[in-house]
This record gives structure tokens, sequence and C-alpha cells, in this order.
């Protein structure tokens, strides 16, 4: 088992349905064996975000460590800057976009983990795909 993973020692991913966008997978199967939760550390650049989706039976927490951002799900939108935190329902469709000039940091967390699996995303169909 392994106690500690270090970002540097994680190969960086641009994930699917965002742009300007490196996570790198902190816990997870690969990295420390865990079912049941996955942990990854996310930087969005100005102009970043994460278009429409939902994740099938995954639910999403984000934590922002720096930056600002603005969240939408189920009707409901915000704000978001450091220390603050959104919960993003399984199955519910949301979006994830920067405010401002600033990058944004954030931890994302899945339970169970979803390992970007192009099958546990569902994507809104926009207009020109």
């Amino acid at each position: 088992m392994t106690l500690i993973v270090r970002m540097g020692d994680v190969t960086p991913y641009s994930p699917a349905n965002h742009h300007g966008t490196v996570n790198h997978r902190l816990i997870g199967p690969e990295t420390v064996g865990a079912r049941q939760v996955e942990v990854l550390h996310g930087t969005l650049q100005p102009g970043g975000a994460a278009l429409p989706h939902a994740h099938p039976g995954i639910e999403q927490v984000c934590y922002i460590l720096a930056g600002r951002a603005r969240v939408a799900c189920n009707g409901e939108e915000g704000e978001i800057g450091p220390g603050d935190a959104c919960f993003f329902p399984a199955d519910a469709e949301h979006l994830f976009q920067v405010i401002g000039e600033e990058p944004v940091r954030v931890l994302v967390i899945y339970a169970p983990p979803y390992g970007e699996n192009p099958q546990k995303v569902i994507r809104r169909h926009v207009q020109g795909d």
C-alpha cells in the first residue's frame, strides 16, 4: 500500500470535455488501491472550463484552493473561491468555469472513482458537435 502520493510523481492529463485544464490523479485505484474514492488536483487556466456534463452513478465534490469559478447544477448557479466547496450529485448535469484572470486550483473528489473513463460521462450535445 502507498501512503503518500506526491503530485510531481503523478502523470498529468487533460480531461475530455474540458478546456484549459490539467489534472493530477492523486488518490485512486492505480495510485493507492482506493476502491471507493478518487481525489485529483486540477488546474484550470483563465478561460478554462468543464463543459456541461454528468457522471452516471458518481458523486463529485470540488474544493477551491485558488482562483474563482462559476458552477451550475440542477438549476442553481453561483461563484466559489478559496475555501469554498460545491457538490454535484450523481447523474446531475453540471458545469465549472474559471472567472477572472487567475488560474483555478481545485481538489476534486469522486465517489466511487471515475478514472476518467469516457463511458462514465454523459455530455450534453452542443450544436456543431
